[in-house]
């Protein structure tokens, strides 16, 4: 834990100074500066490339040593700089979207993989979740973030499908919300985070959440219904298909206001809400 928070820190401090690099103004200082730290970065990756190919030639145990190396996410992010990285760009991306391709299955949509030409990913968002509110953060947060972690290299993203949020909507961020890490299947819980009241369902194992507002008669939800995956206002009675992004029942357009949720492998629960 300890050397989590240093490598944290480190990073801060470097982004620190290669903002303040930046800031500068054009001249002699900075551009020594500037070729100094690409010398450096220059050297560090050469070291790092001899290692790596020492421990190729190194048999069993080099290997035994180079996954574990690959595996260590400041290490990991060092490889990436210099392109010594074992797992190519395509499956990381791959990778990074199965992560939260059970978020997106959770409000009846999906995100696809249309084609990755010169290190830009275009993506589409399908089912429930091509054009609905909710995509703005659902990419933003949920898709972006994951590639951000597993594919810092990506040089850019497109994606089909997104409805704008608007220029009045918040800045979200992930927040946890480890209250509901034992929320047997079935159950529903209300919770607060940061000012803001959640309802929590655990339909057939996955964890959703919403804003915890009826759309019909805009009562609170911590007194609602859940049965099998429709949740029932006690106030007004109208259902909402949670598995469906909270679409009600009927002939209504209305829908629950989906909370994005994520449950990272070691990490916990997550949600992400505007501050």
């Amino acid at each position: 834990m300890a050397a989590g928070l240093d490598s944290d820190r480190h990073l801060e401090r470097v982004q620190e100074l290669t903002q303040a690099l930046e800031a500068l103004e054009d001249g002699p200082a900075k551009e020594i500066a500037e070729d100094a730290i690409g010398a450096i970065v220059e050297l560090y990756g050469d070291g790092l490339a001899r290692i790596v190919d020492i421990l190729g030639d190194s048999g069993v145990a080099g290997r035994e040593i180079h996954e574990r190396l690959v595996d260590d996410g400041v290490v990991a992010s060092l490889l990436l700089i210099h392109d010594l990285y074992p797992i190519d760009l395509q499956t990381r991306v791959r990778e990074a979207l199965d992560t939260v391709r059970p978020y997106m299955e959770s409000h009846g949509g999906n995100v696809e993989l249309l084609a990755l030409e010169d290190g830009v990913a275009r993506l589409r968002l399908v089912g429930s979740c091509h054009g609905c509110a909710a995509s703005a953060a659902t990419l933003e947060l949920a898709i972006k973030d994951a590639l951000d972690e597993a594919a810092p290299d990506l040089a850019g993203l497109e994606v089909e499908g997104v409805a704008g949020s608007g220029d009045h909507a918040a800045t979200p961020t992930w927040m946890s919300l480890d209250a509901v890490a034992d929320l047997s299947e079935g159950a529903l819980r209300t919770v607060a985070v940061h000012g803001a009241e959640l309802v929590v369902a655990n339909v057939e194992g996955t964890l959703l959440a919403y804003r915890s507002r009826c759309a019909g008669c805009a009562g609170s939800l911590g007194d609602a219904a859940l049965e099998a995956e429709i949740l029932t206002c006690a106030r007004c009675g109208r259902g909402y298909d949670l598995p469906r992004a909270g679409r009600v029942l009927g002939a209504e357009a209305l829908q629950l206001e989906p909370v994005p949720l994520l449950r990272p492998a070691g990490s916990g629960v997550k949600v992400a809400l505007g501050r």
